[in-house]
């Protein structure tokens, strides 16, 4: 889905993931240690020992065996396994019953803790706003597709000897020079015009601009239809939390006159002062393109659909995708049994977790709630552990 795009709404706020963020980065998140194998690897309890709720167990199953299929085949970035780890416990899947699911995990996997194991997590979620396949009165918001001249280059003014790695994203301008792709204030005002492809067309800005940050949703039309999108690219343009910036101007906290610290106290301001909260929400320079799915759900980094209440994005440095996640926090909500299917651009380090709500206002307001701390474990299929030699 980034595929769920990995801006969270965490950083909305000023931190966090797709939902809103705490005023500073937690220190599960801060950690110097660039991989999993770096931060360093702990045997953990049994898993017997966890007390496991069978229902989320079950989920945790189904949304693991969906992963098996790119677990098989994906490189690990985490360093921690490799593809012949995973076909044992992947083989047993197919054919475990759902009322077992305790015993699968028990049976094929140990848990870990990677360096300290404090964790922090946040929340996404799939929105669902007002849509429609044509413009009419009331949807004068575009939803863009891809622009076939955002390109990768180098600006002119790098040195040939400068130029390593990936090339940023930009355009050619009128005169064949490379310049920085329009950023939101001028996307707004009409530099796609023509220029890429609508696939539909919003009602409100203020849920699109929302919508843009967590990287995927639904739009709902008057017929009743809905239209799954997904992320498809960026503009290459530096993302602002807007979270931050009105907190550091003093507009969020509990004191007479401010607003929530939450996505639905963000929305308020914004919505109570339109001027002001579209130069806000223009300080976010980062426009997000989309591309319809067909599927029947979001996709994750895996590209497999992410499920509600078993679903998490996760750093693949420090945790292999596809693989589960045992999460104990002071949001009991949160804590239980996921399965690491995404990433997301604010899910950086060691323990550090989005966890996904699906759709529908439930999930909204807990992903835009979503702020736990506590303590996380791996889960890595047996044998692995040992390969690693955990202290």
């Amino acid at each position: 889905m980034r595929a769920v795009l990995a801006l969270m709404l965490v950083m909305v706020l000023g931190a966090c993931g797709r939902v809103i963020p705490p005023a500073s980065v937690p220190p599960a998140a801060a950690s110097s240690a660039a991989s999993a194998a770096m931060a360093g690897l702990s045997l953990g309890p049994a898993i017997t020992a966890l007390g496991m709720d069978d229902r989320a167990a079950a989920r945790a199953l189904a949304t693991f065996t969906e992963s098996c299929p790119q677990l098989l085949r994906r490189s690990d970035a985490s360093g921690l396994t490799n593809p012949a780890d995973w076909q044992t416990p992947c083989a047993a899947a197919r054919s475990w019953t759902p009322d077992r699911a305790q015993a699968f995990f028990a049976t094929h996997f140990d848990t870990v803790r990677i360096g300290d194991g404090n964790a922090f997590a946040t929340g996404y979620y799939e929105p669902e706003i007002a849509g429609s396949r044509t413009r009419r009165p009331g949807f004068e918001v575009p939803v863009y597709g891809m622009p076939s001249d955002l390109v990768r280059g180098w600006p002119d003014e790098v040195p040939a000897n400068n130029r390593t790695g990936r090339p940023p994203l930009g355009r050619y301008d009128a005169t064949g020079r490379f310049v920085l792709y329009h950023d939101r204030a001028a996307i707004e005002d009409g530099a796609l015009d023509g220029r890429a492809p609508v696939i539909a067309w919003a009602a409100d800005p203020v849920e699109f601009f929302f919508l843009q940050i967590q990287g995927s949703g639904r739009l709902r039309t008057p017929e009743g239809d809905v239209i799954r999108i997904g992320y498809a690219g960026q503009n290459g343009r530096e993302y602002v939390g807007i979270g931050s910036v009105m907190r550091e101007r003093g507009l969020l906290g509990s004191a007479p006159g401010q607003y929530s610290g939450s996505m639905q106290g963000i929305m308020a301001y914004i919505r109570d002062n339109p001027a002001e909260g579209r130069d806000l929400m223009r300080l976010n320079k980062s426009w997000v393109f989309f591309q319809e799915l067909k599927g029947d759900g979001p996709l994750g980094a895996m590209g497999v659909p992410v499920r509600a209440s078993a679903s998490v994005a996760a750093d693949p440095a420090f945790v292999p995708l596809g693989a589960p996640v045992w999460l104990e926090l002071d949001r009991r909500e949160a804590s239980g049994l996921w399965i690491a299917q995404d990433t997301g651009g604010a899910i950086k380090g060691a323990n550090r977790f989005d966890t996904f709500w699906g759709a529908g206002e439930d999930a909204r307001v807990i992903a835009g709630g979503m702020s736990a701390r506590g303590r996380a474990l791996l889960l890595l299929p047996k044998g692995v552990a040992a390969r690693h030699r955990p202290q």
